[in-house]
């Protein structure tokens, strides 16, 4: 609470009080008179206060005006700084920009002075196979540079290298003749350009036919090496390498059995097994039935069965002449018996 409006409290209250006197006298019995007085000054001192607080609102307002004033420069100020630091920013941007520019653009100039002596070395040089093969190669590790330049880069490039390059004329104050001596100039500068794009043209094409057969020679190379380590020819010509053959999927170890062992393997199978299982079970029964007991035929008619003319006579008590007892005389009749028989349900 101010003291302006502490004050208007303490005039209003006085003022109240007083009326509330008056009109306290008046119901007391006070005369006519009395009571025009006392509301002439009650009035009187009405008007004082107002013009008192008229002043004081008078005051407030010029001093809120002040204030406003006050503020409105101190915001201009404060726009002006931000506006100058901001052109001051913006200055020094250009002036970086600037700067770049002209390095890039000094930089661009030694490039092309560089590569004016090249071309001047080039042509100096072309009888030279060893020079040659450098400039090649520096004309290589070139073309993969400006490959990999985007078109932003090389427009500004461009840009530059033309400003360079194309300087302006300077035709005033010259005579029919001085002209026509350059335009001889230009027509001759555009007849050498034009000479030296085409050789450039044709070297294109003879660089783009020797890079074809150095592929072609070099997929065969790859070709026979594949051969060479059992691999399909084409394994290695394409964009990816062959994969590694694993001996086994459970052992990381690299197979390096060749192509005609790895198919050795699969030749056969089943077949191959049961032959050699066969083979060895035959083996078996004949070194078994090797190992029987012989025994010597009955003779018929005085004379042994299978025996031929003119054939000595074999004596009685060789070893192995001894007729076999009864008892395996018997199971070799039932054994050759049982084989009639199935011979004979086989063949019915």
């Amino acid at each position: 609470m101010s003291d302006d409006e502490y004050a208007e409290d303490e005039v209003t209250s006085q003022t109240s009080k007083k009326g509330d006197e008056a009109f306290a006298k008046a119901k007391a019995g006070m005369s006519k008179s009395e009571l025009d007085d006392q509301l002439r000054e009650y009035i009187n001192e009405w008007r004082k206060q107002r013009s008192k607080e008229e002043e004081e609102l008078k005051r407030l307002k010029e001093k809120q005006a002040k204030r406003k004033e006050i503020r409105a420069e101190q915001e201009k100020k404060l726009a002006q700084q931000k506006k100058e630091e901001e052109e001051k920013v913006r200055k020094e941007e250009a002036e970086k920009k600037s700067k770049e520019a002209e390095e890039k653009r000094k930089r661009l100039e030694e490039a092309e002075a560089k590569r004016q002596q090249m071309l001047e070395a080039q042509k100096a040089k072309q009888k030279d196979s060893v020079a040659s093969k450098k400039n090649n190669k520096s004309d290589m590790n070139d073309a993969r540079k400006e490959m990999s330049k985007t078109k932003e880069q090389l427009q500004e490039e461009m840009k530059l290298a033309l400003s360079i390059r194309i300087k302006p004329l300077s035709l005033e104050g010259l005579d029919s003749d001085e002209l026509r001596k350059k335009a001889e100039e230009l027509f001759n500068t555009i007849v050498q350009l034009e000479t030296d794009k085409y050789d450039y043209e044709q070297r294109r094409v003879t660089q783009d036919y020797e890079l074809k057969e150095l592929k072609e020679r070099q997929k065969v190379q790859l070709r026979q090496k594949a051969l060479k380590k059992g691999l399909d020819p084409e394994a290695l010509t394409g964009k990816h390498p062959p994969k590694i053959r694993m001996y086994s999927k459970y052992e990381r170890r690299t197979d390096t059995r060749t192509y005609e062992d790895r198919k050795k393997l699969y030749e056969g199978g089943w077949e191959v097994i049961r032959a050699e299982t066969l083979e060895a079970y035959w083996k078996e029964k004949y070194e078994e039935w090797t190992k029987r007991p012989k025994s010597r035929l009955p003779k018929w008619f005085g004379e042994r069965p299978g025996k031929k003319a003119g054939d000595p006579e074999t004596p009685e008590d060789e070893e192995g002449d001894v007729p076999p007892p009864p008892e395996e005389a018997e199971e070799e009749e039932e054994e050759e018996e049982e084989e009639e028989e199935e011979e004979e349900e086989e063949e019915e």
